[in-house]
């Protein structure tokens, strides 16, 4: 018979952690359990914010003593927040499945032979919704099976760890396990900053930026200003996390946290849970900000101990000094939110900073014409996926069912991670489950303790006493049985008691998704309705962007919080305020919702569910990498074209965009995900979302040759192919949203030679330095409306290029007249190199030999 430990593995598939030996010396605890290794380095952290601090004579910020704590020079840094370029060290590099295919292929023509830090391969973006987690994840398993086998085997041969399809979302995953106070991680996703609820600066960048690192090579970030954001007062009632970032989205605008971190701080933010200030930092993203941030308190410390973490708990309070900022600290500008006074809110359509009151959205929504009932409410995502959102929007689901009400609208759940999915099945939030039978504890354990089935905890069983001796709770503890764990930490299984009890969610009309992004990021094979319908769905996401969600352009997408969506799903309208309004019970009797409460944490420990992680083996040395000639869906990269040497004459105008242009509209995601690894195949989608300002429609423009008008990609294709290289003109804050870079590499392999705005989002413009392209702005922003579609332009003055100098270019009109304006550019010496060079990749290439 096996013993009571190997046979719960094998009935349960309980993931064993490979818990790190910590040594009693500072400095020796490791980063994670998956690297025990690696070790969190305060100790350098500490030294160098010494540096800084002796250098600036100065109070300092919480995000300057991460940030500065990073330098590869602190002696000798210039630093100027908002102007000079920092050169860090990044403590390790996060990278998920849609974007770490490019980034890999990079890395694997750099020839290096291993990752120079930690890094992590999470897939996570390539399952589609469309039935229900287990049945997408399989279907996901199979029409991906050549990525994900070209994902784990890059991973094992390269040194890097892989988190196969059904782990989760990679920002849950980081916070889980790799996210700790004062880490400096880069991922390839914008909302990376979600690491920021654990005290970290966590900063989403693309591919060719996560190659620099992994190559060893120092990572280059504009130095940052610094916002802060002063909560006082406490949450209470409706009023959640995510009304904070929405109320700051609504301040700031998606474009008013450009080049800055957003810094939270005052006695407010410790009335807020770990996962709360995580779901706050995650939408940062929305505002442009670089990353958001929270200060080390005692709430990160108990998510980090129920995460199996405490020794880095126990090492963040030693270092403490350096994980808060210093008081007097200067802040670029200023923000107070009194918490107290913050009433739930809900934001959009189509952009996440118009912000509503939940209590005035459905009049604003009759007055403008969008439509108040509700088709869809969609909870989860790596924005609100928490334990606590999960309680929370239960407790609204179960306060129906009582009343005998389900879901009016269609009612969705995505899990943030397997471990947030597990124990929510466990503790009775989303679905029953049929455990499997298990067998007593073989040695006396703790008596019964009682408890309610609103608060779900552990259960200590008896020997012996059988389900007939259990309390209604969803699980019971194992404790101090010799073969539970080397280190002797209580195992929580399932009750069979209570194996058709636990339906809240699914019982109020919900359907379970995979542990992955899903409709939150377009993978959403929707059904009720049909393109062009005008219609309306709320969500606990964090981007509402245009057709974002189900490639609908009429489908008018609201964010908010979770308990807020379950709320509003219930009642099936824009016009219901949970506050205020009654809902009629199935008995025809009126009834109120009361506020939702719910554990931030569960009271038994974490259940990590499948194991789903493969650790990078030690020797790699026969481990191959195949890429078919013939696949559509992965490519090896050839090099781009090193500049010539000339100025750029006569540069065709592709497309001049109208209004908001985001990488979803430069590379749309949904069903382009699959061509990620593809870039000839994945550019069959350049700009078909963007509007032309010469006709008003999307992915039409004229082509200059044949006077035809056609789809963007195939114009960008015609010209490449007949040697005319091309110029875009954008408007304000141009490339915002995803970190995507394949909305710079597109351009780079149609032939564009030069993207000229008004203004750019980072991460974008960053990309695009990458990929050697020259991402401009007017000097003066009137110049757009001089530039018109038939024209062209050229732009000289790159012989003598050099940082701070704009570059002048010349509008060629067909009647024969010219203009002369002047464009900025940001580029430092080393970003003019990879200009020169052809691309960043192409630099280092150089730089090997």
């Amino acid at each position: 018979m096996l013993p009571l430990s190997l046979f719960l593995q094998k009935a349960l598939g309980v993931r064993q952690y490979h818990v790190a030996s910590v040594l009693c010396q500072r400095a020796k605890v490791a980063m994670s359990h998956f690297e025990p290794t690696e070790y969190i380095r305060y100790d350098l952290l500490e030294k160098n914010i010494n540096i800084i601090r002796k250098r600036l004579n100065r109070p300092l910020t919480l995000s300057e003593k991460i940030v500065y704590g990073h330098l590869d020079d602190p002696a000798n840094q210039e630093i100027e927040r908002g102007k000079t370029y920092l050169r860090l060290r990044p403590d390790r590099v996060a990278m998920q499945d849609a974007t770490a295919q490019m980034a890999m292929l990079q890395f694997i023509s750099s020839g290096l032979p291993k990752v120079a830090v930690p890094s992590t391969i999470h897939c996570d973006h390539l399952i589609e919704a469309q039935v229900g987690g287990e049945k997408d994840l399989r279907r996901a398993k199979d029409i991906n099976q050549e990525v994900y086998n070209f994902l784990a085997t890059a991973g094992a041969k390269y040194g890097v760890g892989f988190w196969r399809p059904g782990s989760g979302i990679i920002h849950q995953i980081i916070l889980e396990n790799y996210a700790y106070p004062g880490v400096l991680l880069i991922g390839t996703d914008s909302h990376t900053p979600n690491g920021g609820g654990l005290g970290g600066i966590c900063i989403g960048v693309g591919g060719a930026d996560a190659v620099d690192v992994m190559a060893g090579i120092p990572w280059e970030l504009k130095c940052p200003k610094v916002i802060g954001v002063k909560l006082t007062g406490s949450l209470s009632g409706w009023s959640s996390p995510k009304d904070v970032i929405l109320k700051v989205a609504g301040i700031l605008t998606v474009k008013g946290g450009t080049g800055a971190i957003v810094e939270y701080h005052g006695p407010g933010v410790d009335s807020i849970s770990c996962t709360g200030m995580a779901t706050i930092c995650n939408m940062g993203a929305e505002i442009g900000a670089t990353t958001s941030v929270f200060p080390y308190n005692h709430r990160m410390k108990k998510y980090l101990s129920k995460t199996g973490r405490a020794e880095i708990a126990n090492l963040a309070d030693e270092f403490k000094d350096h994980l808060v900022p210093d008081p007097g600290c200067h802040y670029d500008q200023l923000i107070e939110i009194n918490l107290s006074e913050l009433k739930p809110h809900i934001n959009g359509p189509f952009t996440p900073d118009l912000a509503h009151p939940v209590a005035e959205v459905g009049t604003v929504a009759e007055k403008e014409g969008w439509p108040v009932d509700i088709r869809v409410g969609l909870i989860g995502s790596c924005t609100n996926s928490s334990y606590e959102d999960m309680g929370r929007s239960a407790a609204v689901a179960k306060q129906a069912l009582a009343h005998g009400l389900k879901c009016k609208s269609q009612f969705t759940i995505t899990p943030g991670s397997e471990q947030i999915r597990a124990t929510i099945e466990r503790d009775g939030y989303v679905s029953a489950h049929v455990p499997l039978p298990l067998p007593h504890p073989p040695t006396p354990l703790l008596s019964n303790v009682a408890c309610g089935w609103d608060k779900p905890q552990a259960c200590l069983v008896r020997a012996g006493a059988g389900p007939s001796g259990c309390c209604r709770v969803p699980s019971y503890k194992l404790l101090n049985h010799p073969f539970l764990s080397p280190t002797r930490r209580p195992l929580t299984v399932p009750c069979p008691l209570l194996s058709l009890q636990a339906q809240i969610l699914r019982d109020v009309g919900g359907i379970v998704l995979a542990n992955a992004c899903g409709p939150c990021i377009g993978q959403w094979d929707r059904k009720d309705i049909k393109k062009g319908e005008k219609n309306t769905i709320v969500t606990s996401y964090n981007r509402n962007f245009t057709g974002r969600n189900d490639a609908n352009p009429e489908t008018h997408a609201f964010v908010t919080s979770p308990e807020i969506v379950t709320a509003l799903a219930i009642a099936g309208t824009l016009k219901f305020n949970p506050e205020t309004d009654f809902l009629t019970g199935k008995d025809g009797k009126k009834f109120k919702l009361e506020a939702p409460d719910a554990d931030e944490l569960p009271q038994a420990e974490f259940d990590p569910g499948q194991d789903t992680y493969q650790h990078p083996p030690k020797d790699s040395s026969g481990q191959r990498v195949d890429v078919s000639p013939t696949s559509q869906r992965l490519q090896l990269l050839e090099p781009f074209d090193k500049w010539d040497g000339k100025d750029l004459e006569d540069l065709q105008i592709l497309i001049k965009v109208k209004g908001k242009c985001t990488t979803d509209h430069i590379s749309a995601a949904g069903p382009w995900l699959k061509f990620r690894g593809h870039l000839d195949n994945i550019s069959n989608n350049l700009l078909i979302g963007a509007i032309n300002i010469e006709n008003g429609k999307a992915n039409s423009v004229r082509n200059a040759v044949t006077q035809e008008f056609g789809p963007v990609p195939d114009t960008a294709r015609y010209y490449k192919k007949h040697g005319i290289k091309w110029v875009v003109i954008g408007d304000e804050n141009y490339g915002e949203g995803s970190s995507r870079e394949h909305a710079a590499l597109e351009p780079r392999h149609l032939g564009g030679r030069a993207i000229i705005t008004k203004s750019f989002a980072r991460i974008h413009e960053t990309n695009l330095k990458k990929q050697g392209l020259l991402p401009l702005t007017f000097a003066d922003p009137a110049d757009y409306n001089k530039i018109h579609p038939v024209d062209k332009l050229t732009i000289q003055g790159l012989n003598n290029f050099t940082p701070g100098k704009p570059l002048k270019c010349i509008i060629k009109h067909p009647n024969g007249t010219q203009e002369t304006i002047l464009l900025n550019h940001t580029f430092n010496e080393t970003q003019i190199e990879w200009f020169r060079a052809g691309s960043a990749l192409n630099r280092m290439k150089e730089l090997q030999h």
